[in-house]
């Protein structure tokens, strides 16, 4: 009984364009859990910021971390998957997530940057102009503590693997 009151928050983490959105909305529909879209829980003046081609600071992104952290300590500790959509860049950004969920785990989606540039090229309506790939790439520290998988495979296989190791 125990062990099902453990928290199953994850974290579907990486760089622009790796497909956190596309792929936490499928682990979520799979585990019939929920997906929180991180984007959302950014201020306008960070949405604006992006959108004009400007990568954000550590100032920008302390008061959007902290309102993620808050909805993962909504979801800590009950029975329900959940998946939040969050670069999560640094480790010290992983930290404040780690502050709504002490049990929190991560999903790192990472690929070459071309497959990524492929990737963000193609996308269509996002805020997030291609450009920033490079300066989210530099702020990357790839987290050694995550479940990792490759993006150079189709979205299915990659929910499948992913699924295959979350049981």
């Amino acid at each position: 009984m125990v062990r099902e009151a453990m928290s199953k928050v994850y974290v579907v983490m990486g760089v622009c364009g790796c497909g956190k959105t596309t792929v936490g909305e499928a682990l979520a529909e799979a585990r019939g859990g929920v997906f929180i879209e991180g984007d959302a829980y950014h201020p306008e003046a960070n949405v604006e910021k992006m959108r004009s081609g400007k990568p954000l600071n550590d100032d920008d992104r302390q008061g959007w971390l902290e309102s993620l952290a808050e909805a993962i300590r909504e979801r800590a500790g009950t029975t329900v998957w959940s998946f939040v959509g969050c670069s999560a860049l640094k480790e010290s950004y992983r930290d404040v997530l780690r502050t709504g969920d002490p049990e929190l785990k991560f999903i790192y989606l990472h690929g070459t940057p071309e497959v990524l540039q492929r990737r963000m090229d193609a996308r269509i309506g996002h805020f997030m102009p291609p450009g920033l790939l490079v300066s989210q790439l530099d702020t990357l520290e790839e987290p050694v503590d995550a479940i990792r998988v490759s993006i150079d495979q189709s979205p299915e296989s990659i929910v499948s693997e992913l699924l295959a190791q979350l049981a």
